[in-house]
């Protein structure tokens, strides 16, 4: 079952130097509880893309629908995750989780409860107490994890979560989200520049031309389920990464 659809999808901006067009016809479709991953050059117009279907940008031609409903601005049934952790660095970890549902008026002892499942989930439960500033980037973007799942959005929202971690930090986080991912059935739309991490998550990684910004092409990840930092060691990862970056380079060397 189709999840989001984004049909004929156009961005222009408006600059000093007249109007730029960031996206141009985008066609994609993601289904219920699939991970989809988009890659593509820098300044390709992904994420815009993102934040369309976030509803922090409006699309200026086209539309996105997620669930049969037009995306027309922000919405608890999306959750976005951004590079940078987003905490509130005067409350706990729990607070953090918890702050969401609390905005929703959800009762005291249920904030608690669900806020106690997502950070053990993410491996914090000895760190709720905690404030962000004793946590390492890594755990930072856990609890950035757990918030977002404890409002039970649809669908994740994800521009390069792992961006900022160091390459150890990082695959740790790619295998977490991975176990998340399964155990909450959830559907995940993620950015990121990174082709090896693409691969290792993806269920379809997507390619995006240079601006400006269409699909050019849907790449299947046929690489069995579950994954782990091994699967990059696998011939089928690397006849996939191959077919990745000759799409990438036609379009960064047309640059």
């Amino acid at each position: 079952m189709t999840m989001l659809s984004i049909d004929n999808l156009g961005k222009v901006f408006d600059s000093n130097k007249g109007e730029v067009t960031a996206l141009e016809d985008i066609n994609l479709t993601v289904d219920r509880g699939e991970l989809a991953v988009i890659v593509g050059p820098s300044g390709c117009g992904k994420s815009t893309l993102l934040n369309i279907v976030a509803g922090l940008e409006q699309a200026t031609s086209g539309e996105a629908v997620l669930e049969g409903q037009p995306i027309t601005g922000p919405g608890a049934d999306r959750g976005m995750v951004f590079q940078s952790y987003t905490l509130f660095p005067w409350l706990t970890v729990r607070k953090n989780v918890e702050f969401g549902l609390r905005l929703k008026g959800v009762p005291a002892a249920e904030r608690a409860e669900t806020a106690r499942k997502y950070i053990d989930l993410v491996g914090l439960a000895e760190f709720e107490n905690a404030l962000p500033k004793e946590l390492s980037g890594g755990m930072k973007q856990r609890v950035a994890i757990a918030r977002v799942l404890a409002n039970k959005p649809v669908m994740l929202l994800m521009d390069e979560p792992f961006g900022a971690l160091d390459a150890q930090t990082r695959l740790l986080l790619q295998e977490l989200l991975l176990n998340v991912w399964r155990k909450e059935s959830s559907t995940i739309l993620f950015i990121t520049h990174d082709i090896d991490e693409a691969i290792l998550l993806a269920d379809n990684v997507y390619i995006m031309s240079r601006r400006p910004g269409r699909i050019k092409a849907r790449v299947p990840v046929d690489i069995p389920r579950p994954r782990d930092h091994k699967a990059s060691l696998t011939p089928e990862f690397s006849r996939v990464k191959s077919r990745i970056m000759d799409l990438l380079w036609e379009e960064i060397s047309a640059g």
